[in-house]
């Protein structure tokens, strides 16, 4: 059975100083924005850290993730989309909206997690495309190369029936489901 390519559209900012502001979603195989209601509920779990918080999203998609983040208050979001004209969607809508504190890196995930960043980040989305797998992989790379502050938040989408391995100091601290969706927030000791 031939698989039908996923359909264009937009999804909403759900709080803060970009409230109801639209994201551009494109028809791109392996793109599947994280459900409202499963962003509604992380954003909710966030409240009492995101304020100044630097925040990492990889693997980004359309964006949400991160925007969202800088939205509600993070000081700061670094996306990373490796999909060159993703990147560039993403860098359209920051512009659009006018948002200066987030920055859109068009690299793969994996190879910039490679390397040490300038500064850890205390809020990771690590949410790849479900169909690569790589949830255990970038768990591990960011926890070994510095990536990580002290008591940093990492949440970690993967289907509904599928527990990645994540290093043994992240404490599973949320969890929740929204259909064929696990989201679950780790905090790391």
């Amino acid at each position: 059975m031939k698989r039908q390519a996923p359909r264009p559209g937009a999804i909403r900012i759900i709080s803060g100083s970009l409230r109801g502001s639209k994201l551009t979603v494109p028809a791109l195989a392996g793109l599947r924005p994280t459900p409202q209601r499963l962003r509604e509920t992380l954003f909710n779990w966030l409240m009492p850290a995101i304020e100044g918080a630097r925040a990492l999203d990889l693997f980004a998609g359309s964006g949400a993730l991160g925007i969202e983040a800088v939205s509600r208050g993070a000081s700061s979001a670094l996306l990373v989309e490796r999909d060159r004209v993703q990147a560039a969607r993403i860098a359209a809508d920051l512009q659009r909206l006018h948002v200066e504190n987030a920055e859109v890196r068009c690299a793969d995930a994996l190879e910039l997690l490679a390397s040490a960043p300038p500064q850890p980040y205390h809020l990771v989305f690590l949410d790849p495309p479900f169909e690569a797998e790589l949830w255990s992989r970038a768990a591990l790379t960011l926890d070994e190369n510095g990536w990580l502050a002290a008591d940093t938040y990492v949440y970690v989408e993967s289907p509904a029936g599928v527990v990645p391995d994540v290093p043994a100091r992240w404490a599973l601290h949320r969890e929740a489901r929204a259909g064929a969706v696990r989201g679950a927030l780790y905090r790391v000791a």
